[in-house]
């Protein structure tokens, strides 16, 4: 708003007067409105302070006012109350009125959602997709989306009306002051002010006008008021009461500007200080000639300090922008340094992605740049990231192709499953199912949309087979539980002949042996009634002196490995192997150390009692070393 006090028409400038009896008033008009203030009354800075907020006024004037609607706590909503939120704020308010909330929810709804979305993909690429593969299928975004769509249509509708309603308002506050120049060209005393009072809240009640035309229309306007005042001569005391009463409200307003440039929040004072201009502009008329210009020039001084803090502020906050360009240089740093080149793994690249994951979150974290670094910090950002995403493009192509190879192994294998699936060799059908789903576990990922198909066919493959073999395994499971009770009962006998007879042969034992395995073998969960058989054996051989121990410990052991045989269980087979060669190995090793302990002895004559004590033991670990080479030799004769 610039001063135009020298630019009001001066009396000299009048024509003639109006009179008492309502004669006509001339005027010669201005061919240019001006403003209530004169532009080089004032400073540079000061005319910028004022052109500012001219420009933010008739920014804000052009908006129909409307209750604002109360802002809500939208990070902790749930995405469901999100979007029924959105849908009850568009369906119940007016659409203007609720920018603010539809972007706070938009924002809420985004990280929300954005979290959702990560997890899966994070899930979807763990599982063995590829990124550029992923889709989420999510109804309740898809109806967010649509919600969305409704309130910009809404909102596009309400705009374009708007405009239309703008233009009008306009055309009526040009016809308003056309009326207000003819009224004083035309004056008549007994009827001017009435006419201009109706004039003038005719121009209160029009709406907003475009933000383009608002300066200049109402500088136009307020032009022609002051000429009215300057020339109302008839009703002095209405004038200067209207005066007094305008200079009031222009103190007040002048008062709450100073307590403004106190305030530390410069942006609240910023703003409300455009609602003092606005209502400066609006809603308080002209003051008396006297206090025009020292009216204005305490406003304007208001105006600039609030100006200048703010000035200060975006500066030191630019200062920070330029200090954030150096972050961010930096960040991008740290992303063009991740090295990939060893990376071989799905796992080393996930790390990797969680890398670049935490470092693009601390770029978009450190916050803005100067608007000319912007775009040059951006494409860096970008030429970083996408260095990267084509190594890991790269990588996952690899994989990609990897994945269909075990699609074709894991049909393979299914095919294979399904051919045996029905087979009555149970024994070498269980050793195909067997090796199956070991190499199936082998293998690694196949693409996602066929992973769950595939272990769904293998699955049922596997187990149509299992559920024949366990209830074959039940039938077979009553007969080995006949075959537990006939060796117990041959236990008992055996046990009963053991406590009555003296002596014993190797046929005694050969013929006990043959006839308990004559029986069949017995459940695994049964097999105690074979330790107990294998300690009568004991009892019987402990009992003799006359029977040779290693004989009798070889037809045990052969009773054990033919039992393992007639199971199929070749892994206990190799683990007796094992354990043989082992205990062959301890053997060796301890009749060594007491060879070597005799060469310690310092009297080393066969009626030494130490001598005789390591000779025995000597004896007994070559005796026990005979046996377990026997054991070995004997394994190594049987082909499995």
């Amino acid at each position: 708003m610039l001063d135009n006090k020298e630019n009001i028409p001066s009396e000299n400038e009048i024509d003639s007067t109006s009179t008492q009896s309502g004669e006509k008033i001339e005027v010669k008009e201005e061919s240019t409105p001006v403003s209530e203030n004169k532009e080089e009354a004032v400073g540079e800075s000061s005319k910028k302070a004022i052109d500012e907020i001219e420009d933010k006024v008739a920014e804000e004037a052009e908006k129909e006012e409307v209750e604002a609607i109360q802002l809500k706590d939208y990070n902790s909503f749930s995405l469901e109350e999100l979007v029924d939120e959105l849908r009850n704020l568009i369906k119940d308010n007016p659409i203007q009125s609720i920018n603010d909330n539809v972007n706070k929810i938009k924002n809420a709804f985004n990280v929300k959602f954005g979290e959702i979305l990560k997890q899966a993909k994070e899930k979807f690429i763990s599982e063995g997709g590829e990124s550029i593969d992923f889709k989420l299928e999510f109804p309740l975004k898809s109806t967010y989306n649509s919600i969305l769509y409704d309130y910009k249509e809404k909102r596009n509708k309400f705009y374009k009306n708007q405009e239309n309603q703008l233009n009008e308002n306009l055309e009526a506050k040009l016809n308003l002051i056309e009326a207000l120049k003819k009224l004083i060209e035309n004056a008549d005393g007994a009827t001017m002010y009435k006419k201009f009072e109706e004039i003038k809240n005719s121009w209160k009640n029009t709406g907003p006008i475009p933000r383009a035309k608002y300066n200049d229309t109402w500088r136009t306007y307020y032009h022609h008021t002051e000429r009215f005042y300057d020339l109302l001569h008839l009703n002095n005391d209405l004038r200067d009461l209207d005066f007094k009463h305008n200079l009031e409200e222009k103190l007040k307003l002048i008062n709450r500007a100073e307590e403004l440039t106190k305030l530390e929040d410069v942006s609240f004072a910023f703003k409300e200080l455009q609602t003092l201009h606005k209502l400066w502009k609006e809603e308080v008329g002209p003051v008396a000639r006297d206090y025009r210009e020292e009216v204005w020039n305490k406003f304007s001084e208001a105006t600039n300090k609030i100006h200048d803090k703010r000035h200060e502020f975006y500066k030191e906050l630019k200062s920070k922008f330029e200090e954030n360009i150096d972050k961010k240089l930096a960040v991008i740093a740290e992303i063009e340094g991740v090295d990939t080149s060893k990376n071989t793994s799905r796992s080393d690249w996930q790390k990797s992605i969680n890398e670049i994951e935490t470092l693009r979150n601390n770029f978009f974290s450190i916050g803005q740049v100067p608007r000319g670094k912007s775009n040059s910090i951006w494409g860096k950002f970008k030429s970083a990231t996408k260095k990267f995403n084509a190594a890991k493009n790269n990588y996952f192509k690899g994989v990609k192709k990897e994945q269909l190879e075990n699609l074709n192994k894991k049909k393979q294998l299914i095919d294979q499953a399904v051919s045996v699936k029905d087979s009555e060799d149970w024994d070498v059908a269980t050793d195909i199912f067997k090796k199956i789903q070991a190499d199936w576990k082998k293998i690694g990922h196949v693409p996602r949309k066929y992973s769950d198909k595939l272990w769904k066919e293998f699955k049922d493959a596997c187990n149509f087979y299992f559920d024949r073999l366990h209830n074959k395994q039940n039938e077979g499971n009553k007969e080995q539980l006949e075959i537990f009770n006939k060796k117990k009962e041959m236990y008992a006998q055996l046990k009963l002949e053991v406590d009555k007879k003296d002596t014993f042969t190797m046929d005694d034992i050969t013929n006990y042996v043959d006839d308990w395995r004559a029986l069949g073998r017995v459940p695994f969960e049964m097999k105690h009634i074979e330790v107990k058989f294998n300690k009568l054996l004991d009892k019987i051989v402990n009992s003799s002196d006359k029977l040779d121990k290693t004989e009798i410990e070889m037809i045990k052991f052969k009773n054990l490995i033919n039992g393992y045989l007639e199971q199929n269980n070749y892994r206990k087979l190799d683990s007796e192997q094992l354990f043989i060669r082992k205990k062959i190995d301890e053997t060796n090793r301890e009749i060594q150390q007491l060879e070597n302990n005799l060469g310690f002895i310092s009297n080393v004559t066969e009626d030494n009692p130490l001598v005789k004590k390591v000779r025995k033991d000597i004896n007994n670990y070559i005796s026990n070393l005979d046996i377990w080479k026997t054991k070995l030799n004997y394994l190594k004769k049987i082909e499995y």
